[in-house]
């Protein structure tokens, strides 16, 4: 209790700065507003015509299926795409709506996030972060601890800007830089600042960046289970009822999985039967919209040490 008072007393500091980080320099932050452009996605993929000022996370959002408002909710989100080109189009042919987060050094962004849209998936773009382990490679470009904040800044920037049409973040790997609330809190305020929703893969329990972005005001979630942390089948459908009961008994669950072959192949299995079993898959907004993304008290399975 000690440790998460301290946690939060680190978190309040730090919104205090921002706010007067906000007030110091609006200027700058609405320049880097209008640098950013978007391509508008499908109208068939979007919920609703959306205001031409909504924020970035409900203008590219997908519409989730119709279903009954008491129907538990599952938003599967998979990582690291766009670098593994055959996979990633797997992961597209997938039945939707998926959460597809692609790496800002993947190559052909924009091509291969318009195949995933018009296959009625929602996007991330999957931010690299500095991990605890050192031997572990975070990617180019990685946000990492010691950097001072203008080049951390420069290093958003570059990737919020590496394609277009996306709903927000999460980050990957990131166990050491999501546990470091200035600089973490430097990355929210530029997500912040292009109207994007945030999602903690939370790598570590250690991770801050959920209850920072609630006090920043930043549409958010995280993730509740990791869906293949172990690559073994039946360690896969063991998750996978990990991530039902959860949603059952709170109303909806957030799970993440990886371009692997079996997790692809066990996800093929699993995604068409979850009407019959009484669950709803919905993108990662449908939850950030209802406000369902918040329990902060959620302890499902486990990080990944990265």
């Amino acid at each position: 209790m000690e440790a998460r008072a301290r946690r939060r007393a680190v978190v309040l500091a730090v919104a205090v700065w921002l706010a007067g980080v906000h007030a110091a320099r609006p200027a700058e932050i609405q320049t880097d507003l209008i640098s950013l452009e978007f391509a508008a996605p499908p109208p068939a993929a979007v919920a609703q015509a959306p205001a031409p000022d909504a924020p970035a996370w409900r203008r590219f959002a997908v519409a989730a299926p119709a279903a009954g408002e008491a129907a538990p909710m599952i938003a599967v989100v998979i990582d690291d795409l766009g670098i593994a080109r055959a996979r990633s189009q797997r992961a597209i042919e997938l039945p939707g709506p998926l959460t597809l987060a692609f790496f800002p050094h993947a190559p052909d962004l924009s091509g291969q996030t318009a195949v995933a849209r018009r296959a009625g998936h929602e996007i991330l773009l999957h931010l690299p972060m500095e991990p605890d382990d050192p031997e572990e490679n975070p990617g180019p470009g990685a946000l990492m601890t010691g950097l001072d904040e203008p080049e951390l800044r420069a290093r958003v920037h570059a990737m919020l800007a590496s394609f277009g049409a996306y709903v927000g973040v999460n980050n990957h790997m990131g166990s050491r830089f999501t546990g470091d609330a200035p600089a973490m809190a430097i990355v929210l305020e530029e997500v912040a600042a292009r109207g994007l929703l945030f999602l903690d893969s939370r790598t570590t329990d250690e991770s801050l960046a959920l209850e920072l972005a609630h006090d920043m005001g930043i549409p958010a979630a995280r993730r509740d289970v990791f869906i293949d942390n172990e690559s073994d089948g039946a360690m896969i459908d063991a998750r996978f009822a990990e991530l039902e009961a959860v949603a059952r008994g709170r109303g909806f669950a957030v799970g993440i999985a990886h371009p692997r072959p079996r997790t692809l192949a066990a996800l093929a299995a699993w995604l068409p039967g979850m009407a019959r079993r009484g669950l709803i898959l919905v993108p990662i907004s449908t939850i950030v919209a209802r406000g369902e993304g918040i329990d902060r008290a959620a302890t499902h399975s486990g990080g990944n040490g990265q």
